[in-house]
């Protein structure tokens, strides 16, 4: 098999790879091969191929790692921020974890400042972290 042709089928397959994962990683090599295949066809040397290819990839691998570490989204303050909860029960009132009453549902909440402790109390959530809410008396700013 001539080298152009495996470097093509090298390309070719690497970038079907990619559509089926979607990381952008197997595309630049995939980019990367096909290049390599110019270069073989043009009557370039194996080392000429392989110089081409790998300059390429790591190229294109720096690029796309770049590109991602500006491309973070926003962090968002989570929509549940400001809401009010009614204390139901407490799990651990020294460890100011308690259970809370939040859109007909029970959640573990750690309450935030000072508290009476009643239940039926109301509190509004500050933050989350994952399932459980914080929460405190003052409305969150």
């Amino acid at each position: 098999m001539e080298g152009y042709l495996a470097w093509l089928v090298a390309g070719m397959v690497l970038v079907v790879a990619e559509l089926l994962t979607g990381t952008f990683y197997l595309l630049v090599l995939g980019v990367a091969a096909l290049v390599a295949a110019v270069a073989a066809y043009l009557g370039g040397t194996l080392l000429i191929q392989v110089v081409v290819a790998g300059a390429i990839s790591i190229g294109g691998v720096l690029w796309i790692r770049a590109r991602r570490q500006t491309m973070r989204p926003p962090s968002m303050k989570p929509l549940d921020v400001g809401y009010t909860v009614t204390l139901e029960s407490w799990v651990n009132r020294d460890g100011r974890l308690a259970r809370v009453k939040y859109r007909d549902a029970l959640w573990d909440a750690v309450v935030e400042g000072e508290f009476h402790g009643d239940v039926g109390e109301v509190f509004y959530i500050q933050g989350v972290e994952g399932n459980l809410l914080r929460v405190a008396k003052r409305r969150a700013a």
